[in-house]
């Protein structure tokens, strides 16, 4: 870690600790991204996954909201996607235009998931690109903000290699666990296996933060949550850090997890391990305050679509969550619940960031 600049402002690295801070660190979830124009402009008419693939331009792309908002951002989030772990695994994904994820050969027998059970995964050789991406974005952030790495949870990258892409009613996910819960599990640990390894060199490669992705998590009945989602979102956050002592890093690196719609399970998400929990907009933060009792800290979670809104509705909604998370001086980290949508204007973007820091510093 020695070779990177050091940081000039690491104030969500001090926040994701547990540490006091002046004010709430604030970034966004899918902050780089389609709702910039800058970002078509250099995506151009490239393939989704084949701009991820391009070191430099997902690097560009990775610094564009820290550039635009310069001073008001507090971390970059690499330009990537939760499906290159499916993809590293030997599956192939198309990202199609308006449509999103699509999955050719999705696993529907158990002769389909045997072959990916068999695929020898070679992390640092399929995922080669992304370490590089990480390792240019950090020297060029030069310190500015830490660099967040990232992957999906292995119940929703399940979900997507069954379901083939997106899905309303988790059909073939639902099956596999119900018909097939030993070969589901089998699934999980490989996945899981491969997240940790991934996550891992994320950080050698430059990464100072880790967030995993969990975003079909509310789609599982608490029983089903605690099965299939969160022992091996435990896993994670125990296996990485055991996993970064091994590659030579002794740092404490922290780690946030986002199970999206997974209310019930904010309690166990608290003791699972990770030192940041997400949360989405359908909790009440005073109430999620109560519930976490000041085990870890919290990140969230306005509604994306108070965006949509009027600066005097902004401004009213952003002191309402910065007011009932404590005031944002301890355990809190400002996020939207989820992420920034394609149709959003990056002006109204700036004044919320704006607003944030005003409010958060009061």
């Amino acid at each position: 870690m020695g070779k990177f600049p050091a940081p000039k402002n690491d104030l969500i690295l001090r926040a994701a600790k547990g540490e006091k801070v002046e004010r709430p660190p604030c970034w966004i979830m899918r902050q780089a991204g389609r709702y910039l124009p800058e970002y078509h402009e250099v995506k151009n008419n490239r393939d989704f996954f084949q701009t991820c693939r391009d070191a430099e331009i997902a690097s560009e792309i990775t610094i564009q909201p820290v550039r635009r908002y310069r001073g008001l951002i507090d971390a970059a989030i690499i330009f990537s996607d939760i499906l290159v772990i499916p993809q590293a695994m030997g599956m192939r994904v198309e990202m199609l235009e308006g449509k999103g994820p699509h999955f050719p050969e999705p696993l529907r027998n158990p002769e389909d998931l045997q072959a990916v059970l068999d695929y020898k995964v070679d992390v640092l050789k399929e995922l080669d690109w992304a370490f590089k991406a990480i390792t240019m974005t950090r020297i060029k952030l030069d310190g500015e903000v830490p660099l967040f790495g990232f992957c999906g949870g292995p119940w929703t990258l399940m979900v997507y290699m069954t379901e083939g892409g997106g899905s309303r009613l988790f059909r073939f996910a639902k099956q596999w666990i119900n018909m097939y819960p030993e070969l589901s599990h089998n699934l999980l640990q490989k996945i899981t296996d491969v997240a940790v390894e991934f996550l891992s060199q994320q950080v050698v490669a430059g990464a100072q933060i880790l967030q995993v992705f969990e975003s079909w998590g509310g789609e599982l009945s608490s029983v089903d949550f605690d099965e299939f989602s969160l022992p091996y979102l435990r896993q994670i956050a125990e296996r990485v850090p055991k996993r970064l002592q091994e590659l030579g890093i002794l740092e404490h690196i922290p780690m946030i997890v986002f199970a999206k719609g997974s209310w019930y399970a904010l309690d166990k998400l608290c003791d699972s391990g990770f030192d940041v929990v997400s949360l989405d907009w359908s909790w009440d933060p005073r109430e999620a305050v109560k519930v976490n009792n000041n085990r870890v800290t919290l990140q969230g979670n306005l509604d994306p679509g108070v965006m949509y809104g009027s600066k005097e509705v902004i401004t009213k909604k952003v002191k309402q969550m910065i007011e009932a998370f404590g005031g944002g001086k301890s355990r809190y980290i400002v996020n939207f619940g989820h992420g920034t949508h394609p149709f959003m204007d990056p002006d109204v973007i700036k004044f919320f960031l704006e607003e944030c820091h005003r409010i958060g510093s009061l």
